[in-house]
C-alpha cells in the first residue's frame, strides 16, 4: 500500500492511497511538493503528518477508513491485521496503536 502526496489540481497538493491490496510494503510517496505542503496535506486529510525528510506518521484507523473501501480481496481486514502486526514487531506502531511510522519516497514519476 502506498500513501501519496502529489501535486492536484491547480497545483494543490492532493493524498490518495493506492496499491491497497498489497499489504506486504507500506510506505509515503511524495511526488513534486516540498515537505511543508506534504505534511499540511496529511494533516488535512486526518492521514497524518511528516516527521523529518524520511520518515512519516500515519494515524492507523484513518488509513484503513481510506483503504479498505478500494480493497478487491475477501481477506483484506486479515492482511490488514497481519501488516501491523509485522509493523508493530519492528517497533513501527505506537504503544497505543494509534500511529504507524513508515519510510518516505519519492512518488513514482516525480
Amino acid at each position: 500500500m502506498i500513501v501519496e502526496v502529489v501535486g492536484g489540481a491547480e497545483e494543490r497538493p492532493e493524498v490518495r492511497v493506492v496499491d491497497t491490496d498489497d499489504l506486504s510494503r507500506l510506505h509515503l510517496a511524495l511526488g513534486q511538493v516540498t515537505d511543508e505542503e506534504a505534511d499540511e496535506v496529511l494533516r488535512e486529510a486526518g492521514l497524518g503528518r511528516l516527521q523529518d525528510d524520511g520518515t512519516g506518521v500515519l494515524d492507523t484507523a484513518a488509513l484503513r477508513a481510506a483503504a479498505e473501501p478500494g480493497a478487491d480481496v475477501a481477506d483484506w481486514g486479515e492482511r490488514w491485521d497481519r501488516m501491523v502486526e509485522e509493523a508493530r514487531s519492528r517497533g513501527w506502531v505506537s504503544e497505543d496503536g494509534a500511529t504507524l511510522q513508515v519510510h518516505v519516497e519519492g512518488a513514482a514519476g516525480a
